[in-house]
């Protein structure tokens, strides 16, 4: 089969797009990206072509943006180019010049899908190739990768909504320069390529010829590779669903983890790794998450939005806390006060009832209280008098009794009345203003979770 007919049925087994798609090319001027052109105008796509100036190569960089142009004049195609100072970006952004320009790429990319959203583009088309990808596995190989880094790069990427396709990534870079000169193109060189000033010319020019003496077929082999990887992937990810489902348990806003059932599972430092990444914890974090299984209770790690901290047979996953209101004043007349995704509802005047064991009801005797109340969040060196003693208590001792964790104690909150606190909320009411046979009129309040 031809690169032409190999072209049009990768992009069908790929589902990259409809034949009447609108299309933009993202066309540098070298061989890959002119036989990418090529190749959609033989196969009657309707395509655009843009092209970014970076300025790193003085007059070379302009010839190559004239070539473009020259290009799109040939395909009768609409034209977009940009040109960029890449360098002053870098510096200004503190990165190096690739990402640096694929940064400005990519944005320019997402301005022009802006700009033209009467006429959609569907699909933005890279002609990233084979060797391409076979030199993106060892690179995240040697970088230090998860299984995922192993599969190369994504025919389908998600970036710019998901529109960015790869069609080329089955074509070696021999068959292209191959086609090109059947066809009688021309193209650019890029002389920075020969240099080994970047990463990825050194796994080009100097590591894969290189292995190559040894291993003859060693890029056919990797390619290979990529997509057992990429079938090895598919699996482990359900592997990993399964486990998480068997693991992970959902209290509120926080995950617990048992920590005898983490340790018999099987590849634990793997399984912790894939557990804790949604909650922006690093690999470099894995080994103290590990430690923690062992630790003492309140224990914990952090990463920028979630702790992870031990508690006696469990690990929670915990979101760190926000800048939420930490006091409210409760006036006589509120019916419901709205606090922390949660609620307090009052009902006053009640007839003496049977008291109910619930720690999300404190019936209290009314007029051992008076309004305005005080909501805030509990702090070292509160004490109450718990229902049913004659002693006061710390809560900080209180909570030790009642076996709280850390993020339970700290999104504990309490009920003041003439700064003396009469419910430790959704715990327990103090003694001092509990209904007895004295007691005429209650006032209920209700604890009511909005989640």
């Amino acid at each position: 089969m031809n690169l032409l007919n190999q072209f049009k049925s990768f992009i069908n087994q790929s589902s990259l797009f409809q034949n009447n798609d609108r299309l933009l090319l993202a066309v540098s001027g070298g061989v890959d990206s002119v036989v990418l052109c090529e190749l959609c105008f033989q196969s009657g796509f309707n395509f655009e072509i843009a092209h970014c100036n970076f300025q790193l190569r003085g007059k070379e960089s302009d010839a190559d943006e004239n070539m473009v142009k020259s290009l799109a004049e040939k395909y009768k195609v609409k034209y977009h180019g940009i040109k960029f100072d890449t360098e002053k970006y870098a510096g200004e952004n503190k990165t190096n010049i690739q990402i640096a320009a694929r940064a400005l790429r990519y944005k320019w990319f997402n301005e022009i899908i802006e700009q033209e959203k009467i006429k959609a583009i569907k699909s933005i088309l890279t002609a990233h190739h084979a060797d391409d990808n076979v030199e993106t596995l060892l690179m995240n190989f040697f970088k230090g990768t998860g299984i995922k880094g192993l599969q190369g790069m994504a025919v389908k990427d998600g970036g710019i909504g998901g529109r960015i396709n790869r069609p080329l990534l089955f074509a070696s870079k021999e068959q292209i320069i191959a086609f090109a000169t059947q066809h009688n193109l021309s193209w650019r060189e890029d002389v920075s390529n020969a240099s080994n000033k970047y990463t990825r010319n050194y796994f080009r020019n100097e590591l894969l010829p290189a292995i190559g003496k040894v291993f003859p077929q060693v890029e056919i082999n990797l390619i290979e590779n990529i997509e057992r990887f990429k079938d090895a992937a598919i699996l482990f990810d359900l592997s990993i669903e399964q486990l998480k489902k068997k693991l992970l348990v959902k209290k509120g806003v926080e995950w617990h983890l048992p920590v005898l059932k983490l340790k018999k599972t099987p590849a634990v430092k793997t399984i912790l790794y894939e557990i804790l990444k949604h909650f922006d914890f690093t690999s470099h974090q894995v080994d103290d998450a590990l430690q923690l299984l062992d630790a003492d209770s309140g224990k914990y790690i952090s990463s920028t939005t979630h702790r992870l901290i031990k508690n006696r047979k469990w690990v929670i996953i915990s979101p760190l806390e926000n800048n939420e209101v930490s006091t409210y004043i409760i006036e006589a007349a509120d019916k419901e006060i709205y606090f922390s995704s949660q609620s307090l509802r009052f009902k006053k005047n009640l007839p003496p009832v049977v008291f109910e064991n619930n720690n999300s009801l404190a019936l209290i005797d009314e007029k051992m209280i008076s309004f305005p109340l005080i909501l805030r969040k509990w702090k070292q060196g509160d004490y109450f008098y718990p229902l049913g003693m004659d002693k006061k208590k710390k809560l900080s001792r209180f909570f030790i009794d009642i076996k709280l964790s850390l993020t339970e104690k700290e999104n504990t909150w309490v009920l003041e009345s003439d700064k003396k606190i009469i419910w430790v909320v959704g715990h327990r009411i103090d003694n001092r203003v509990k209904v007895t046979p004295a007691t005429t009129e209650i006032c209920s309040i209700t604890l009511v979770s909005s989640k």
